[in-house]
């Protein structure tokens, strides 16, 4: 009788990863910087121009503030509820920059044959300058809109412009930019984010 009745011991036909050699590694996509110089140059300026519709929007939709003539030099007294216009104000700019941002970053996007870090670094600097010049025309057009042309009566009530007290308020705009391209990126998915038509 055999010490062994069942089938003889074979070695696995399953290989190790090192037994494989590999000939040719698949070439990663290079990061194209100097063909898309001057598109990334051409959509920074171009963003620049929608800094004055920007600007026109908030100066009519950013509430004033009302205060009260208290005395007869002109000294100014806040109304209740009043100075919550001044946090108003800046979330009306806020919101104005955040979805430019979104909606270029969306539309940089679209852009395939020019996807990749270049042009996304100067969507983002373009949606940072056209938000400072935003902010630096939207303010005047205020204080335009709002000018007191005689002196108030005393105890009159009096309309002061919306103003932005706050620089922060000008990293909404880039960062509305910076999450949806990269949303954008992560759900394509492609090494060479699709650059390639074919």
């Amino acid at each position: 009788m055999s010490e062994s009745s069942g089938p003889a011991h074979r070695p696995s036909a399953v290989a190790g990863p090192w037994s494989v050699p590999v000939l040719f590694r698949e070439r990663r996509p290079r990061v194209v910087v100097k063909a898309d110089l001057l598109p990334a140059l051409s959509v920074a300026l171009t963003l620049t121009v929608f800094s004055f519709p920007i600007g026109l929007l908030w100066s009519r939709l950013a509430p004033p503030e009302r205060v009260r003539i208290i005395s007869a030099d002109g000294t100014q007294g806040a109304l209740e509820l009043e100075s919550w216009h001044r946090f108003d104000d800046l979330a009306v700019f806020g919101f104005l920059t955040l979805g430019f941002g979104v909606v270029v970053g969306v539309v940089t996007w679209l852009l395939r044959e020019r996807r990749g870090p270049v042009v996304f670094l100067a969507a983002v600097l373009g949606v940072a300058l056209a938000s400072a010049l935003a902010m630096w025309i939207g303010v005047r057009m205020a204080n335009g809109h709002y000018t007191i042309t005689t002196p108030p009566a005393l105890g009159s009530v009096i309309e002061l412009a919306p103003r932005l007290e706050s620089w922060w308020v000008l990293l909404t705009g880039p960062l509305g930019v910076s999450v949806t391209y990269s949303l954008l990126a992560t759900w394509n998915g492609r090494d060479d984010l699709g650059r390639r038509l074919g």
